[in-house]
């Protein structure tokens, strides 16, 4: 057996190493290392509960608002305020704007480009791919960036600027749009919605959003070869993705975009079956991260982020979240799964989560999410209240969950005397990225990396480089 480290990855938000057991030409173990602190859990500690608006904002810079999302559901929990319609409405326009386009980011600029490598250039489709998807020179690189500026006007609207927007807060949103307001936002999507239409899928979003299973797809691709959806299908299919990258099937949603009753994408847990999801369920293992240990797995309402960088044993920064001891999968195709989409269910009953089923679902949740958006632009009510106001309480806890483009994120706080006691976050990428536990249960990445392919030495394999893209890493939000 021969032990090799890959890395620092490019095209990742982050650092990112990965030590490889490679045995017979594939990969027989891998431990994911998140090799960087920053520490905004201590950050936190001792500032004036409302500063947690301020802070977790610049966590990141990509998912900026997924983070004031999370702490702004937190501290209304916390407070017990009620955000009106409008506010509520905002809110997730605002989250809706960043994960479309953190999904088409990750599909041209990270994702695409692997398709490029010269480790292709026997595959009949290579020229296409260079021509289209290249690094740099890749002419879709060209047509995305203009069409994606000018869907970020959105969030210039409704919520002043992005990323780190302050409009966010716990009762609603401090940035009310006019009549006039409401009609560009109206434009802004209309034309956002041309530009997917036309060069993602050649064919409206409707009919992307009702494919129901691999069939489906299938001749879906074929029949919209030209578009850049129906390229990664050909060259996903003459690869075969869908056996590349499975991790242990177990999908996790905290359910997205709150409507008057319930959310758009509901809560749970699919595991062959939707169950109703438990906060309770989940701990925080440090066995083989660099944090102090306690007795058993802490609960993050209760738990504590204290680095040990010199611990026995630990290889990364990142914790080990669990799910009633168990490993989970987040991202878009476990938020499809657990709402019922067809064409996740069928993805996932034929071959797990793999590269082709998250990427594809990514693809397909676009499709579901900007009509939806157009719907939510349309029932604003310019003049109507857009955020409550309420006494902070001096003590308080909260918790808010939310669904950032890469999964689950949550955010747990404890205020004591009107200051930020206790604050716990755990991000998509700690669950997706995460080192074992003290049961030795590897993360969701490193299951899904046993059994590639990969050589001991030379370039790292585009098969590698697939399967760490294809969970979209964002590791500056999973270092603590």
């Amino acid at each position: 057996m021969t032990r090799r480290i890959v890395g620092p990855f490019n095209r990742v938000e982050g650092d990112l190493e990965v030590t490889l057991d490679i045995e017979d030409g594939r990969i027989a173990a891998a431990y994911v290392n998140s090799p960087l602190y920053r520490g905004f859990e201590q950050i936190l500690q001792g500032k004036p509960a409302l500063d947690a608006l301020v802070f977790v904002p610049r966590i990141c810079g990509i998912c900026s608002v997924a983070q004031s999302a999370a702490a702004a559901q937190a501290l209304a929990h916390a407070f017990g305020w009620t955000v009106p319609d409008n506010g509520r409405i905002a809110a997730n326009l605002m989250l809706a704007t960043e994960n479309i386009a953190d999904h088409l980011t990750h599909f041209y600029l990270y994702f695409m480009p692997d398709f490029a490598r010269a480790e292709y250039k026997g595959r009949a489709w290579f020229g296409d791919a260079e021509a289209r998807f290249k690094a740099i020179t890749g002419a879709a690189a060209a047509q995305l960036l203009p069409a994606r500026a000018a869907f970020m006007r959105t969030m210039g609207m409704i919520a002043g600027k992005w990323p780190h927007t302050l409009a966010l807060q716990p009762g609603g949103s401090s940035r009310p749009l006019q009549a006039s307001e409401k009609m560009r936002l109206h434009r802004i999507l209309r034309e956002f919605r041309a530009f997917l239409e036309a060069t993602l899928f050649g064919d409206a979003l409707e009919n992307v959003a009702a494919l129901a299973d691999a069939d489906a797809l299938s001749a879906w691709g074929e029949a919209h070869a030209d578009s850049d959806c129906g390229r990664f299908l050909a060259y996903a299919r003459d690869l075969a993705l869908h056996e590349l990258g499975r991790a242990g099937d177990l999908f996790m949603s905290y359910g997205s975009y709150p409507q008057e009753s319930g959310r758009h994408f509901p809560s749970g847990i699919w595991d062959g079956a939707v169950a109703p999801l438990d906060v309770a369920a989940i701990r925080e293992d440090v066995r083989h991260s660099r944090y102090a240990e306690a007795e058993a797995p802490q609960e993050p309402a209760t738990g504590a982020t204290l680095p040990l960088a010199e611990k026995e044993g630990a290889y990364s920064w990142c914790k080990a979240p669990r799910y009633d001891g168990r490993v989970v999968e987040v991202g878009a195709l476990a938020r499809q799964v657990i709402a019922g989409h067809p064409l996740a269910r069928a993805l996932v009953a034929a071959g797990g989560g793999n590269v082709l089923s998250r990427v594809v679902m990514r693809l397909v949740e676009i499709a579901r999410v900007l009509p939806e958006m157009e719907r939510w632009a349309a029932t604003l009510a310019p003049g109507e209240p857009y955020c409550a106001v309420g006494e902070m309480p001096a003590e308080a806890q909260g918790v808010g969950l939310v669904e950032a483009a890469r999964g689950s994120l949550g955010h747990w706080i404890n205020v004591h005397r009107g200051r930020i006691h206790n604050y716990q976050i755990i991000a998509p990428t700690t669950w997706n990225f995460s080192p074992r536990d003290a049961q030795e249960q590897p993360g969701a990445l490193e299951q899904a990396l046993i059994g590639v392919p990969a050589s001991a030495d030379g370039a790292t394999p585009a098969a590698v480089q697939h399967v760490v893209r294809s969970f979209d890493p964002c590791m500056v939000c999973t270092v603590h």
